[in-house]
């Protein structure tokens, strides 16, 4: 054995012996329980980066715990290879995004194999291969023939430089954020996914998935946001049909002033026909984002279009608006407006001096005259017959006060006519009572939920099966002519996606009629390949299907590991397509993920390391200066999983030194020469006290591993166990035997976090054998029995003291021995007697005075 510790040659060493021997392939064929974990799989951007060493290090702990627990583990690799970057890339470097992805794979597998990770790497999939896509291709034609895949116009941010459509994150200030063209929207025919059948299962499944983090439960339930309300549908005076609303205040109905429509709504469109200034307005708001966020924060502009709805209620005319706060994809694209109880729609009638009626009581208007009238007085003008609220006390106008937030809450209805006195419930029913039987409203429940819009006008992504025929329409691609293959060797210039200039790819023949006919150059969201990938390493190399009965076999995933920024959409679409493939007979789990651990980011400088924030560390870099263990020692060490961990190179420096301290202990027990572990003979007081030590340590760690995803306090108590091994200097056989042990046990409960020095001390310790052949090691019960027991003790319940008796020590002698203690004696010097002991057994004394 080698004095100083050689990193780079027992990791080499490892790594070859891994790979040659296929040590974690994994198998159905076994009658181990068995356990699937995942870390969620990279983008191949290029170079690892320190927040993918910290994932994929916490994943392999887990699977490496998990093996010597006894379990048949799974832990696949894989690569989320279609997407925007690729594009940007093959643009800048003048290569195909193929080719670009290609490379990266290769040079990020190399570096995750030098981190040592218990990879099945047989199961490798790429998501830009046709043998993987060609099956998503498969599903999409199956829901596309069930209705659960749809076609229809969508509102869209549109480049008209790159000619393509903008994610919503994608356009800064209203500009493109690679073109920096001024964003227009568009509508544009796009498919789409109907996750929206699935809300209610979606939501109500959350409550089985104990093993995830409430905040990451919370987020979901916030994103599908069931809510309960009323269709409201508001005649149009003069036209034809109604404005269809929907509330979830069906109680403030009395109090709407006027509706306001989305810019694309049919009734703007019709307004603005003979409307130059209202065109105009449209044409502007069609420019804005169509980010729910945005146009939350944006300042709030309207038109009015001249048109009217009647009050389905109280027959008044209400004057219709264009507002930019109205979305068309949200909802109905239409909103009834109550100024005195919406925030949004109280600032818009503010800014426009629209009407504003109270018909819920708060104690703000308490006393309040409402819907009088009087003057208003704005930059120094008078508008006349503007209506307002005043206090009868003071005369103070309530209307344009600062918002307070009590106007938006529940209460009791005022001002409702017949609905008067009734609270929100009660109020809520009987208007949409009224409502339905004018039949122009109805109880609803809504969904914050939209259909999932999976066309992308992008070229790096799957193609979309779907052939257009001017006689038979749009034609999935039948199962014999799939996949249909993405052309790899293209040219980006940027501007369009080249399949859709290439007639190589696009033109082709009905499959039904035979006549000419087109395919589909829209690609699919990236989000559809992650969402099914765990379920095809489990079918990784079947040719035949989707997944075969192995996936049934691996399914659910015991524990997934991912970053917290990946709570909603990623999840929620693995979700969805989970249960997509059961409803389609392919798997039989409700849910494709049993426990979910998400891990903190790697700050630096107290902020996420970016390139450009120029705070990064290379991990290669680490690697080649410290080793894989010690970068694996300082993530797991530095904090608990789920919190951010700052980087620190001198705890990078400690991980390092530690490591070498073990080494050193090893050599140090070997060159004298090994011993059995077994114990001989009773120990004295000195060794009694470190084996309970190692065995409560064993006890802690296990828990630490299985239960509390605790590393960095696991190997807190490998230091404290070294700590306290070092300090015993005796060379005597139980000494040895004892120190034996406690190597054995430190090298195997770090082994999950540091496998490569693990593998080769335990070979020194144990020759001939090796550690991936050992088990976890057991709590020895007798070992963490005490002989003596340190009792506190009390005088009249305050802390005095403490006494060390034997464990079986009668309670009579207990008594006697704490009586005479100095602790007690001194509170009986002024003639007080002790009128009472209590002794608690293993813990306590209160000595009772007086």
């Amino acid at each position: 054995m080698q004095q100083q510790y050689p990193f780079r040659e027992i990791e080499k060493t490892a790594q070859t012996f891994w790979e040659t021997n296929k040590t974690f392939a994994a198998s159905e064929v076994s009658d181990k329980p068995k356990y699937y974990c995942l870390s969620m799989f990279p983008y191949p951007s290029g170079k690892l980066h320190m927040g993918h060493v910290r994932n994929y290090t916490i994943g392999d702990v887990l699977s490496r715990f998990h093996r010597m627990r006894g379990y048949n583990v799974m832990q696949p690799m894989g690569w989320d290879a279609f997407g925007l970057p690729a594009e940007n890339a093959a643009i800048k470097n003048e290569t195909a995004p193929a080719a670009w992805t290609y490379s990266n794979i290769e040079h990020m597998k190399t570096q995750l194999k030098q981190l040592g990770l218990a990879v099945d790497w047989d199961r490798e999939i790429a998501t830009c291969k046709p043998e993987y896509y060609r099956w998503e291709q498969w599903l999409f034609t199956e829901l596309f023939k069930k209705g659960l895949i749809y076609k229809k116009t969508s509102t869209v941010n549109w480049d008209p430089v790159d000619q393509t459509v903008l994610a919503n994150e994608q356009v800064i200030d209203g500009r493109g954020w690679r073109s920096g063209a001024v964003i227009e929207k568009r509508d544009i025919p796009q498919y789409f996914m109907k996750i929206t059948a699935y809300a209610d299962e979606l939501l109500s499944d959350l409550d089985k998935l104990d093993g995830w983090p409430e905040q990451v439960k919370t987020m979901q339930r916030n994103w599908i946001g069931k809510s309960f309300g009323c269709e409201v549908e508001f005649p149009i005076v003069g036209g034809e049909g109604n404005l269809k609303v929907y509330t979830t205040r069906p109680d403030t109905l009395m109090g709407a002033t006027y509706v306001a429509v989305a810019a694309e709504h049919p009734l703007a469109t019709q307004a603005a026909q003979n409307n130059p200034a209202l065109q105009e307005f449209i044409a502007e708001c069609k420019r804005g984002s169509v980010a729910e966020a945005d146009v939350a924060t944006a300042e709030k502009k309207g038109m009015d279009t001249g048109s009217f709805v009647t009050h389905p209620l109280n027959g008044e005319q209400l004057p219709v608006w264009v507002a930019n706060y109205v979305l068309m994809g949200y909802g109905e694209g239409a909103v009834m407006a109550v100024p005195a109880h919406d925030e949004r729609d109280y600032a818009f009638a503010k800014k426009y001096h629209l009407p504003f009626k109270a018909v819920i009581s708060s104690s703000r208007w308490k006393g309040a005259e409402l819907d009088t009238v009087g003057l208003f007085e704005q930059d120094g003008k008078t508008k006349k017959n503007y209506p307002l609220i005043t206090n009868k006390e003071n005369g103070e106008v309530l209307a344009w006060a600062l918002w307070n937030e009590e106007f938006s809450d529940h209460g009791v209805c005022i001002n409702s006519g017949e609905f008067n006195g009734l609270d929100f419930d009660a109020a809520s029913s009987a208007i949409a009572a009224v409502l339905n039987a004018k039949n122009l409203g109805k109880r609803r429940t809504q969904y914050r939920l939209r259909d999932w819009g999976i066309s992308r006008q992008r070229y790096w992504g799957c193609p979309i099966p779907i052939i257009h025929c001017t006689s038979c329409g749009e034609v999935p691609v039948p199962a014999d002519r799939l996949p249909v293959v993405l052309p790899e060797d293209v040219v980006m210039d940027g501007v369009g996606s080249p399949i859709k200039k290439d007639p190589s790819f696009y033109e082709t023949t009905c499959p039904t009629c035979g006549g000419k006919a087109t395919r589909e150059t829209d690609t699919l969201d990236t989000f559809f390949e992650s969402s099914w990938y765990f379920a095809r390493y489990a079918s990784y190399d079947c040719d035949t299907a989707m997944v075969d009965e192995r996936a049934n076999y691996w399914l659910p995933v015991d524990q997934y590991v991912g970053g917290i920024e990946h709570a909603i959409l990623h999840l929620l679409y693995a979700r969805f397509f989970n249960k997509l493939m059961r409803d389609a007979g392919l798997l039989k789990n409700d849910e494709p993920f049993t426990n979910l651990l998400t891990q903190g980011m790697v700050l630096k400088d107290g902020a996420k390391m970016s390139k450009s924030k120029g705070n990064t560390v290379d991990p290669q870099a680490l690697i080649d200066q410290y080793g894989a263990d010690t970068s694996r020692l300082f993530m797991m060490f530095a904090a608990p999983p789920e919190q951010s961990l700052e980087w620190s190179d001198a705890g990078v420096e400690g991980a390092h030194r530690f490591l070498r301290r073990l080494w050193k202990a090893v050599f140090e027990h070997v060159e004298q020469g090994l011993v059995s572990s077994s114990i001989v003979g009773e120990l004295n007081a000195e060794l009694k006290t470190l084996r309970r030590q190692l065995h409560q340590t064993i006890e802690k760690i296990t828990d630490d591993y299985a239960r509390r995803h605790s590393f960095n306090t696991a190997i807190a108590s490998v230091m404290e166990l070294m700590n306290a091994l070092a300090k015993i200097e005796s060379n005597d056989p139980q000494t040895r035997a004892l120190r034996q042990e406690s190597l054995e046990a430190a090298v195997l409960l770090l082994s999950p976090i540091v496998p490569h020095i693990s593998e080769a001390l335990w070979t020194e310790l144990k020759p001939g054998s090796s550690i991936l052949d050992a088990s976890w090691p057991s709590v020895d019960a007798s070992a963490l029995v005490q002989d003596e027991i340190e009792l506190v003790i009390q005088v009249n319940g305050k802390l005095r003291g403490s006494l060390t008796v034997s464990r079986t020590t009668e309670k009579a002698e207990i008594e006697k021995q704490v009586v005479i203690q100095p602790c007690v004696q001194k509170y009986l010097e002024d003639g007080a007697t002790v009128r009472k002991i209590i002794v608690v057994p293993n813990k306590l004394i209160n000595v009772v005075v007086g």
